[in-house]
């Protein structure tokens, strides 16, 4: 791996799992010492970072890891339904139908509890699950657009992961999406990701707002 590719791998996953919060600076020479690689691959690494939105460019000087707010959220949900919904459909018209059909067992079968390692093995289901739709659809313009949106989502995500209601029903919402991929209907794919991805703006613009209600009768 590329001394930019592992600085850029590790500055992301800290950026997704929190360790990096937003506000955070993030400077070249301190992070580069920190990771163990020079100046060149890490200003390499962080120019990527600010490309896809995750930091931020305040000064010529200055880079901090972007906020994540409830009109980030939206915005990022809007984008999701335009690319999600048409690869859904897609990928029941283009995709292996025996494969969905073996991650809709794969997800009837999944017990996920909040913050437990079964959670973790549930969001790596998801991402195989998302590079199956993106085999299927068999378009690089359209996966393409959908990498940046599902590293944000790592983020948005992780604000409603402690919810167990909302896991159990994402469970469910999943394999009816792989079920119907699975049969070949492009519409109900499509209506079932809508659905899917309305119920998850809603537990996640839920979760923002709870830190602002604490203290309320």
């Amino acid at each position: 791996m590329r001394a930019s590719d592992r600085a850029h791998a590790q500055l992301l996953a800290e950026i997704q799992n929190g360790a990096l919060a937003p506000g955070a600076v993030v400077g070249e020479v301190e992070q580069a010492l920190r990771i163990g690689v020079s100046r060149t691959p890490m200003r390499e690494a962080i120019g990527r970072l600010v490309a896809d939105g995750l930091l931020r460019q305040v000064s010529p000087r200055v880079v901090v890891v972007a906020d994540l707010d409830a009109r980030d959220v939206r915005a990022l949900f809007e984008t999701r339904r335009a690319l999600e919904e048409t690869a859904a459909r897609l990928a029941a018209e283009r995709g292996d139908r025996g494969a969905f059909a073996e991650l809709a067992v794969a997800f009837a079968e999944a017990r996920p509890a909040a913050g437990s390692e079964d959670a973790d093995a549930y969001y790596a289901l998801i991402a195989r699950f998302d590079a199956a739709i993106d085999a299927a659809v068999d378009n690089d313009y359209l996966t393409a657009a959908l990498r940046p949106v599902r590293r944000h989502l790592v983020r948005a995500r992780r604000l409603a992961r402690d919810d167990a209601a909302r896991l159990e029903a994402s469970v469910a919402e999943h394999a009816l999406i792989a079920e119907a991929i699975a049969a070949g209907d492009a519409e109900l794919a499509a209506h079932a990701t809508h659905v899917h991805l309305h119920r998850a703006l809603t537990a996640i613009l839920g979760a923002i707002a709870e830190p602002r209600e604490e203290g309320r009768p």
